[in-house]
C-alpha cells in the first residue's frame, strides 16, 4: 500500500514540475501581431471613434469649468 502511495506521489510530482516553454511568448507576439493588423485594417474607423471620444471629453471638461465660478 505504501509503495503504491509513493509512486502515486511521485508520478504527481513528476507532471506538476513546470518547465520553461515559449508558449507565453507566442501568445504575446500573436496578439500584438492581432493587434497591430486591426489597427491597419480599421485605421480610418479608428481615427473616427478617437476623434468623438476627444470631442466628447472636451466639451464635458468645458461644461465642467464653465459651472466653477471665481
Amino acid at each position: 500500500m505504501r509503495k503504491m502511495l509513493n509512486t502515486v506521489k511521485t508520478i504527481l510530482k513528476r507532471g506538476m514540475v513546470k518547465e520553461p516553454g515559449i508558449d507565453g511568448i507566442l501568445v504575446t507576439v500573436g496578439l500584438c501581431i492581432i493587434a497591430l493588423l486591426l489597427c491597419v485594417v480599421m485605421k480610418d474607423s479608428l481615427t473616427a471613434f478617437i476623434q468623438t471620444i476627444v470631442s466628447a471629453m472636451t466639451a464635458q471638461a468645458q461644461q465642467i469649468l464653465n459651472g466653477v465660478q471665481p
